[in-house]
């Protein structure tokens, strides 16, 4: 395939064949480590349940394997074509990881008002050092707190195709 490229490259610099004869060429590239890619993609649990979706929006940009993804959805695209579609099931501990109940600290109802939450019930999504918690109880004075994200120790499926590439 880099042979064809350089081939069409030389004789396109020499004006041998315009621009429009090269449209398509790279179609057939694969992803790799670094390039700036575009996904359409749909997640679901295991139950079938769609947590998230570019559907009806743009499609999802980032660079792949750069970390800006979940580790099982940058590894799962690495290797793909333009157009190319496949599903793949992660597991927690490549998505959001396995839930800890580590995760879960008591905080006292007073600090909880003190910072401006004046009737926190059971469900309410606080922010806690710029990071969502949710509240699990709230007993004799203490509010606890779940800090693990809402994924956490599920195994997720992601359906997924590849939009675009912009090699790196």
């Amino acid at each position: 395939m880099k042979h064809i490229l350089v081939v069409l490259a030389v004789l396109a610099a020499a004006g041998c064949i315009t621009g429009n004869a090269l449209d398509g060429i790279g179609d057939t590239m694969a992803v790799e480590k670094g390039d700036h890619i575009f996904v359409d993609y749909t997640g679901t649990l295991g139950d079938g349940t769609v947590f998230d979706s570019s559907e009806g929006k743009e499609p999802l940009e980032f660079d792949a394997g750069a970390g800006q993804m979940i580790k099982g959805f940058d590894d799962a695209v690495i290797g793909m074509k333009k157009g190319e579609t496949k599903s793949v099931t992660i597991a927690a501990k490549d998505a959001y990881g396995e839930r800890s109940e580590d995760n879960v600290i008591g905080v006292s109802l007073t600090k909880i008002r003190d910072a401006g939450i004046i009737d926190p019930k059971v469900g309410d999504v606080l922010s806690m050092s710029g990071q969502p918690v949710k509240i699990v109880s709230i007993d004799g004075g203490i509010v606890r707190v779940d800090a693990n994200h809402p994924l956490a120790g599920k195994d997720l499926t992601f359906k997924i195709k590849v939009v675009d590439i912009r090699k790196k």
